[in-house]
């Protein structure tokens, strides 16, 4: 049993260090670096390699470049697989690794360096093992996790989902109706190049997408009015989705200027809570339950209805009671933190009083299979407990 805790703790130690943006200990920082790097460096090789100049003076460092960076791939996607039970806490240890195996960022970083050395034992296939390598460069939306900025490209595609699918359904009911109305004017004066219905996609994709490519043109006079007609129309259809798109980003970064105002100016910290029937708070007066003194409930949900209690308000099970830090701008700020004990934790299994925290931090409330525990110090701390702690900031007044 022992065992299995220490090789889990090890496990979670190796998940936090691949795990892309998580910089709480020195060797998760150097560890993304590497990455980055490595990734670098890896495209730069294989952009390089493709000059002549280079090529002829350079291709010896830049084939080093690629076998040790794409070793470098091949070793973090083994350390991925291991650690894949800590990515998908909620599943067994093999469907969680098929999980990761099968997904979108599984199947890139498989591909970032199994082209590689897939030619060694197949070398028949070595032109379109090449081919493969191309999907290195997805290895790029990992950048993603360290910039917020760069998500919001993913999060208003997805929130104006349903109306980039009706614009592109639309483009595409345009582009077929125009196929086959030119079809139908210019298959008499070029039959070889308008021979049917679907011979003329190449020419509407082209005209509704962008001003033309040439190579097939109407030459009838019928045809001509109806290619600028089309024009015109393809022109307002590409400008649908650009403004939807345009329309989110406005949208998303206001939400963003909203949220981090509210963060930086207010330092407001919420909690929610579910209160059973056999918590301590059940059944007691809000002035009775013993918060902190810079923590409050501001509201309790009961069924269907939205409560602002006060302190002779008492708690019902089944509430849902929301707490909040104040809005606190006095010298000693206050912070609460929800911290989520899983099997390779290093609080598991630990007594509450034998946690090395810091004087100005204690843990008020334990929430364990959905219920509320007041914890006392001899309360064991368990996997998959999320402990809520209370922590003061030291300032420059508390220090001199």
């Amino acid at each position: 049993m022992g065992e299995n805790v220490k090789q889990n703790r090890v496990r979670a130690k190796i998940f936090n260090m691949v795990s892309t943006g998580v910089v709480d200990e020195p060797i998760n920082k150097l560890y993304d670096a590497i990455s980055i790097v490595a990734l670098g460096l890896n495209l730069f090789a294989a952009f390089a390699i493709t000059f002549d100049y280079m090529e002829e003076h350079y291709k010896g460092l830049l084939l080093i470049i690629e076998a040790v960076t794409v070793f470098f791939f091949a070793i973090d996607y083994i350390l991925r697989v291991i650690t894949a039970p800590e990515l998908y806490p909620g599943m067994s240890e093999s469907k969680s690794i098929s999980k990761y195996i099968f997904s979108f960022a599984g199947i890139i970083d498989l591909c970032s360096f199994l082209p590689y050395y897939l030619p060694f034992f197949f070398p028949a296939g070595g032109a379109v093992f090449r081919l493969f390598r191309v999907a290195r460069i997805l290895r790029l939306f990992r950048i993603n996790s360290y910039y917020d900025q760069l998500n919001v490209i993913a999060e208003v595609l997805n929130s104006k989902k349903q109306q980039l699918t009706a614009s592109v359904f639309i483009i595409i009911i345009l582009m077929m109706a125009s196929s086959l109305c030119m079809y139908s004017v210019e298959h008499d004066a070029q039959p070889e190049i308008f021979q049917n219905a679907f011979s003329g996609i190449w020419w509407s994709v082209s005209t509704l997408l962008t001003v033309g490519y040439g190579d097939i043109y109407p030459v009838t006079f019928m045809g001509k009015v109806m290619g600028i007609l089309i024009s015109f129309l393809g022109v307002g259809m590409v400008a649908i989705p650009t403004g939807i798109i345009s329309a989110g980003f406005v949208e998303q970064y206001q939400k963003l200027k909203i949220s981090g105002d509210l963060t930086e100016e207010e330092n407001i910290h919420f909690i929610r809570v579910r209160l059973g029937e056999d918590d301590k708070w059940t059944g007691k007066k809000i002035n009775e339950i013993g918060l902190p003194k810079d923590v409050m409930i501001i509201a309790i949900q009961r069924g269907k209805e939205t409560i602002i209690p006060r302190g002779d308000a008492i708690l019902q099970n089944g509430d849902i009671v929301v707490m909040c830090s104040e809005k606190v701008k006095e010298i000693q700020p206050i912070d609460l933190k929800e911290i989520q004990i899983g099997e390779g934790h290093s609080w598991n299994g630990v007594a509450i009083k034998d946690i090395d925290i810091s004087r100005r931090s204690f843990i008020f409330m334990v929430r364990r299979r959905g219920k509320a525990i007041v914890p006392k110090g001899s309360l064991v701390i368990k996997a998959g407990d999320t402990v809520l702690l209370y922590e003061k900031h030291l300032t420059n007044d508390n220090l001199t």
